[in-house]
């Protein structure tokens, strides 16, 4: 199975943007950022895009699947 990473409180921090801040622009509740960034939710494709356009970034860049382990 996939193991789930991601650098969303990193580029939080980087903007100086607060949990809550980041959910209300891409509209979801803070506590979904919350398990985002603990890695125990997978994104929607809408929400994966939508973080990462509030960033500046690729999807990639904010979101890190990796399948070898």
């Amino acid at each position: 199975m996939a193991e789930f990473t991601t650098r969303l409180k990193e580029l939080r921090a980087s903007r100086n943007m607060k949990q809550g801040e980041l959910a209300e622009l891409v509209g979801v509740r803070r506590e979904t950022i919350i398990r985002l960034e603990k890695g125990l939710y997978n994104p929607s494709l809408k929400l994966a895009v939508d973080i990462a356009r509030v960033f500046g970034c690729t999807v990639e860049e904010v979101f890190i699947f990796d399948e070898e382990n």
